[in-house]
């Protein structure tokens, strides 16, 4: 072989071996590229495109009642979502998608947009609805538990614990109030797919509940339910825009039941109105009329202003003050104290403010707990109303003394009917009992706190010793008193303001009464509150009654023994003038004196029997014409009780009943 070709074959081999070095160094950069410099990207499209990760809902606490009861829990639902990018046929999947979860087939396609990486096609769907859709096999669609809430006792109480969103995001009450302590932590699951993405494996949190607490309120179930019971009851029957009924434990300010009306059912919140799921017995506000008289007593009696046998001038039922003229529903001379409150005398309370002074009133209002709030427990609470007295006029101040002019809330009403029925001490209220670990353990617990002392002992056994008047046969509320236990409180019917002509209303009202049950061993606060009855729309008829079936189930739920009768408290009260009066006729007229402060009601529609019992229950004489459906009325609907002593009824058939009243409607 010649030299030549020797240098040639050399030539070749070198350059052959330098293009395998520099093959073998360019292979070598691109793997260290892929490996190390680009390996966490490219592993993590890998590891996306074989697996997926969706985050869960937090886990949350329960909600129990004082007696271990579950009032909120957390469940495993089932949801569907889909990875529309990965679905080739999109048409054929919302084809089955739809039949399975009784939708449309073009709002899955909707739903299946192919931009979309991740899309949730229907949350918290039933099992069979679950194990349907797996089964299917739907390339791209995916089946995966997650927590949810659920309420077992629905609109019991609803208004305290509040609600959670589709997220388990809290969103009223106890539930958004105690978040931190419900909210547990967060889960992930992680999903292998095959090559079509269809779901292989789902691997999941060992321990959804970790993080959790659980809330235990102060609420009775049972009395709950018998509150909101008797309280739909009256609110139906009255054909009320709602009504709030809170019972408390005066000695320890734990609230056993809290009843809220319009109701609602937390389990599907969001078929409801916000105005239906707000707790009305602490964010609304109302002016309480004649039950504010025990406090304006409680306060002149402290001070000394006043003794149960202070005699105050009524006026005969007339009383001129600051170019305003008062009157009484009824004309009374000389009464005393005692029974200033006990007939609910409107020239006598403020005769009694007048001695006493508005400015102490104010200050002792405000120690009762009214004008501020009573506790951060309750979101949105309100302070309520009080006239400052360097703003208060004459007339102004007069109105406060009978409870106009003022507004508080059902809550600030417990607490302070609890310092009266306790011997004088504000509690602060209690709804959550304590909090316990994700271990059963207490971790924090509330105990009965006094806010101050409001008024002696003293002053609260004469306080107690009247207002069982109020509750006698010869007082104004006959119809709250309870066989075998002794009870005392007061009615009220206040007026609420149009907001349209910003006056007030001949034609609503709020009707309360606010009292309690004395037993040897242990006291019961109820405060009743309806708001806007129509027809009969006073206190000791609309709100009375159901202070009695609320207070009697409650004494003998909790086991209080019934006290015997005290002496009859109205027997008891100084009285400025004895009069012998037929007990019966007695009975009438104090109901008259809390009934007969309103407006004759609408009697059209209602029959012959229906008509003659609301007539008799406000002392109305009756004059009946025709037969059937009452269907015209003299005098008319809202003319002033006190100027209507006969109502004429005319009472056609139905049909002709039905027509007249749309043609005096129109």
């Amino acid at each position: 072989m010649k030299v030549w070709d020797k240098g040639w074959v050399r030539f070749r081999i070198h350059v052959v071996s330098a293009l395998f070095a520099v093959g073998m160094a360019v292979m070598l950069f691109r793997a260290f590229q892929l490996m190390v410099i680009e390996g966490g990207r490219l592993g993590a499209m890998a590891r996306e495109d074989y697996t997926g990760r969706v985050k869960l809902p937090p886990m949350r606490g329960a909600i129990y009642d004082r007696n271990g009861r579950e009032l909120a829990l957390s469940v495993q639902v089932w949801s569907i979502y889909a990875h529309p990018d990965k679905i080739s046929d999109r048409k054929q999947a919302a084809k089955k998608l739809a039949s399975i979860i009784n939708e449309k087939p073009a709002e899955i396609m909707t739903i299946l947009d192919p931009k979309t990486k991740f899309a949730w096609i229907r949350r918290r769907v039933p099992s069979s609805v679950a194990e349907a859709v797996r089964s299917a096999g739907i390339e791209g669609v995916v089946v995966v538990p997650e927590p949810g809430r659920y309420y077992p006792a629905k609109e019991l109480a609803a208004h305290v614990i509040g609600f959670v969103g589709r997220e388990n995001q809290p969103l009223e009450g106890i539930e958004k109030r105690y978040d931190e302590m419900l909210r547990g932590d967060q889960g992930t699951l992680l999903q292998i797919r095959d090559a079509h993405s269809r779901t292989i494996s789902v691997l999941g949190p060992d321990r959804l509940e970790q993080g959790t607490h659980d809330v235990v309120l102060t609420i009775d179930n049972d009395l709950q339910y018998k509150a909101h019971q008797a309280l739909k009851e009256a609110v139906t029957k009255r054909n009320a825009a709602g009504g709030h009924c809170i019972v408390a434990n005066p000695d320890t300010g734990e609230i056993l039941a809290m009843a809220v009306m319009p109701e609602f059912n937390p389990n599907s919140f969001d078929a409801y109105s916000s105005e239906a799921r707000r707790n009305r017995a602490v964010t609304d506000s109302f002016e309480p009329g004649s039950v504010f008289k025990a406090f304006l007593l409680a306060a002149a009696l402290e001070e000394g202003a006043v003794s149960p046998e202070t005699a105050f001038d009524c006026e005969n039922g007339s009383y001129s003050i600051g170019g305003s003229t008062i009157r009484d529903v009824h004309k009374h001379g000389i009464l005393t104290a005692a029974e200033v409150v006990a007939k609910s005398s409107n020239i006598g309370a403020i005769k009694m403010g007048m001695r006493l002074g508005y400015e102490k009133l104010a200050r002792y209002l405000k120690r009762f707990g009214f004008g501020r709030k009573t506790s951060s427990d309750f979101l949105g609470e309100r302070e309520g109303f009080i006239r400052d007295p360097s703003r208060a006029k004459l007339i102004d101040q007069a109105t406060v003394f009978f409870g106009q002019g003022i507004t508080v809330t059902s809550l600030q009403l417990a607490m302070a009917f609890s310092a009266l029925a306790n011997g004088g001490k504000l509690m602060k209220p209690i709804i959550v009992k304590k909090i316990l670990n994700e271990h059963g353990e207490t971790i924090k617990e509330n105990h009965p706190s006094v806010v101050r002392r409001v008024i002696t002992s003293r002053t609260s056994d004469l306080v107690t010793m009247i207002l069982e008047g109020v509750v006698s046969k010869e007082g104004t509320a006959p119809l709250a008193a309870i066989e075998g236990y002794r009870v005392a409180g007061k009615t009220g019917t206040a007026q609420k303001v149009d907001p349209l002509t910003k006056r007030y209303s001949d034609r609503k009202f709020v009707a309360v009464f606010g009292g309690y049950i004395i037993t040897e061993k242990a006291r019961l606060v109820v405060v009743v509150v309806i708001d806007e009855p129509r027809g009969v729309s006073y206190g000791g008829v609309v709100a009375g009654p159901v202070f009695r079936e609320v207070g009697r189930w409650s004494a003998n739920n909790l086991g209080m023994d019934p006290t015997p009768a005290a002496p009859e408290a109205a027997k008891d009260i100084p009285s400025a003038k004895e009069e012998a009066v037929d007990p019966k006729r007695a009975l009438v007229l104090e109901v008259a004196d809390e009934i007969r402060s309103g407006t004759v009601p609408d009697f059209t529609g209602l029959s012959m029997r229906e008509a003659l019992k609301t007539a008799y229950s406000l002392g109305l004489k009756t004059v009946l014409k025709g037969s059937g459906f009452a269907a015209a009325q003299e005098p008319e609907p809202g003319t002033d009780l006190r100027d209507a002593e006969v109502v004429t009824l005319t009472f056609n058939p139905p049909l002709e009943a039905v027509v007249n009243r749309s043609a005096v409607k129109r």
